[in-house]
């Protein structure tokens, strides 16, 4: 089965990344890393808040109505609405100025697992980070550009790709959200295009943007591609998340990141946030467990 998204916001973020929904304000919110900023829309593709940060920022999770955990570099903060101020949570390789955050996503426990990689992406020497209850655990390291962070239904399998063709997986602790065995290979990216962002739905499927492809497939969870759903118009596809008050809207970030002014004129839309309507619903984030 083929689908095929359509524009949800025209936002044209220089590398837009880190979708999550946020089901006590009803809004899905976003990130344009490279430009230190978060964005948040409604259901009408009103865009409703445009946070700029004092660094690079890469993904968020939901604390309670008036406050997020933010992944920026250095460190997890608490970013309060009320006051339109942060405070830290956790330091995040805060000793490693040349690195910064990119993928991250809560565990089916309530840990946010939380990538790092160079702000240059040249080398591995970046890593995955788990914070939860008050406690940084490093997961992943020798890491050159994490993503695909995501984890299964029942929380005893989650999912990781690091720059490549290849997505791996390894069994979990359902109680800790922890590994508790080897990673091992999962599904090879055949064609354009390099496995980038995932989630996963109700059933269990992984779904992943194709970064450099223009596409996301769905993924049965033995491993055989099943859905495809194109996003017309633009090449470089990043993340996706399920949204919506049914969990049944897959929204969708895209970059424009080192794209020519000839590229751009053939993308236009390129970093902003589209939307497909999906029969499966997809799962609700567990809350950030402080």
């Amino acid at each position: 089965m083929n689908a095929q998204a359509e524009l949800f916001v025209d936002s044209r973020c220089e590398l837009g990344e880190g979708p999550f929904w946020h089901p006590l304000l009803e809004r899905l919110f976003w990130f344009d890393i490279l430009n230190q900023t978060m964005l948040s829309a409604g259901t009408d593709g009103h865009v409703v808040d445009r946070i700029t940060f004092k660094d690079t920022v890469s993904a968020g999770a939901v604390i309670d109505k008036g406050s997020l955990a933010i992944a920026q570099s250095g460190a997890l903060l608490r970013y309060d609405f009320a006051t339109d101020s942060t405070s830290v949570i956790a330091e995040i390789e805060g000793d490693v100025p040349t690195n910064r955050t990119n993928d991250s996503r809560v565990d089916r426990t309530g840990g946010f697992w939380i990538g790092t990689m160079g702000r240059k992406p040249d080398a591995s020497v970046g890593g995955v980070y788990q914070y939860r209850a008050g406690q940084v655990t490093k997961v992943i390291g020798n890491i050159r550009i994490p993503n695909s962070i995501c984890f299964s239904p029942d929380g005893r399998t989650a999912y990781f790709t690091d720059a490549g063709k290849m997505i791996i997986r390894c069994a979990t602790d359902p109680a800790t959200g922890l590994p508790v065995g080897p990673w091992e290979d999962f599904f090879t990216m055949e064609g354009p295009g390099g496995a980038d962002g995932s989630a996963v739905d109700s059933e269990g499927y992984l779904w992943n943007a194709r970064w450099g492809g223009g596409k996301v497939i769905r993924i049965s969870p033995d491993g055989k591609l099943d859905t495809v759903v194109e996003v017309p118009g633009v090449s470089q596809v990043s993340c996706p998340a399920f949204g919506g008050s049914d969990l049944k809207t897959l929204y969708i970030t895209t970059a424009r990141e080192h794209m020519t002014p000839e590229q751009i004129e053939r993308e236009p839309h390129a970093g902003s946030v589209f939307a497909v309507a999906l029969d499966v619903p997809g799962i609700a984030e567990p809350f950030l467990k402080l």
